[in-house]
């Protein structure tokens, strides 16, 4: 979002509620590597990108909320004594919620005005949701004097997507994008919640997300049966090794000794085992500025995910294999939970225009689909937008 579309914000809000607002930037996220590890307590490789929710937010004086989506030109008005789910309009659920947690916490919690922008693209795998929630949870911690960290605030905007808006959400979202940092990723561990930064050396590459434009149904369906699936691979490796509390713990010999070969069960549990091992890899690349051997680690999850785990789908499944050919593309892989959504591409920095000018018309020609493209950048994460 430009400087001038957020001052165009300010301006209006000053005009509407007559008072100066905070600014607060919270960014989507992005997941380089590690994908359906989070449930089993493996690690994920998210980072914070350019592209964020902005909120112009400002307490009243009395116990009224007054919330503007920008974008969408819609406005929606509730008191603090009726905090509740919203049936009929999604958008002020994910700005409720976050305020609601507050009020558990203990911290009394005021009236407010907020006018919402985003320039998260919806729908593509991003994490829209979580960077509004980071966002307001963050900016009423700041004009409440919540003293809260950002741990603790990560945990509350999650709490929102849970109670809100009804997505039972593992904590990465949030995580990236409250503790995103600049040109890095950010491993997560998702049993311990420890973090490290590694530095992603961009010379003269660029991320580029493809994007399938669409979201199949199989997605949340399924999603619960691969979870099944791996704590019943658990359940059988534990018979011979009982200190084995989920996926995170095992390793190849173990399930190549507790788990009947060419199952279902089977083929997802060795690829969260080998998914897991792959991320560890990639770090260490990246700790040597090695982003072609880190590429490779992408291409081979992509692999694991549509053939073993079996989340992709033909839309995915062209993107990638109209690309890993193509000596100006490092790694590519599928993105997110699966079933649609966006690919994501380190991609040579000349080579970008002329690759997504490429793919558009043949995944057109393919899929009787538009495809969006998005070249994207890491930044830091949730902070008061100066």
């Amino acid at each position: 979002m430009q400087f001038k579309e957020i001052e165009a914000i300010k301006a209006l809000f000053k005009e509407k509620y007559k008072a100066e607002p905070i600014v607060v930037r919270s960014p989507g996220r992005i997941n380089l590597i590690g994908e359906h590890t989070d449930y089993n307590e493996g690690y994920v490789l998210p980072a914070a990108i350019d592209k964020a929710a902005y909120l112009a937010i400002a307490l009243r004086e009395d116990e009224e909320i007054h919330l503007m989506a920008y974008d969408l030109k819609e406005t929606f008005s509730t008191h603090i004594s009726n905090l509740k789910p919203i049936g009929d309009v999604s958008w002020p659920n994910f700005l409720l919620g976050s305020a609601a947690q507050f009020a558990k916490k203990g911290i009394k919690i005021k009236g407010f005005n907020a006018i919402l922008a985003s320039d998260v693209p919806i729908g593509a795998g991003l994490s829209s949701s979580a960077a509004i929630e980071c966002a307001v949870t963050f900016a009423l911690n700041e004009l409440l004097q919540g003293g809260l960290d950002r741990l603790t605030m990560v945990k509350m905007a999650q709490k929102a997507e849970h109670e809100y808006a009804g997505v039972k959400c593992g904590i990465m979202d949030q995580f990236a994008s409250m503790f995103g940092k600049e040109n890095h990723v950010l491993r997560l561990d998702c049993r311990s919640l420890a973090y490290e930064y590694f530095p992603l050396k961009m010379d003269g590459l660029k991320i580029v997300l493809l994007d399938t434009n669409v979201k199949h149904s199989l997605a949340s369906s399924e999603y619960n049966v691969r979870r099944e699936q791996c704590e019943a691979g658990v359940v059988l490796i534990q018979k011979k090794y009982p200190s084995v509390k989920s996926l995170r713990d095992a390793d190849l010999d173990m399930i190549n000794a507790c788990i009947p070969a060419d199952t279902l069960v089977y083929n997802r549990c060795k690829y969260i085992v080998e998914e897991k091992q792959r991320l560890l890899d990639g770090c260490a690349a990246l700790e040597k500025g090695d982003i072609a051997t880190f590429g490779k680690k992408m291409f081979a999850t992509h692999q694991g995910l549509s053939k073993e785990y079996e989340v992709s789908c033909r839309e995915l499944d062209f993107l990638v294999d109209q690309v890993k050919d193509d000596p100006s593309v490092l790694g590519a892989r599928m993105m997110g939970g699966g079933f649609g959504g966006c690919t994501i591409n380190l991609v040579k920095e000349e080579a970008v225009d002329d690759l997504i000018k490429r793919i558009t018309p043949q995944y057109k020609a393919a899929m009787q689909l538009d495809m969006k493209s998005y070249v994207i950048a890491l930044k830091d994460g949730t902070s008061v937008f100066v």
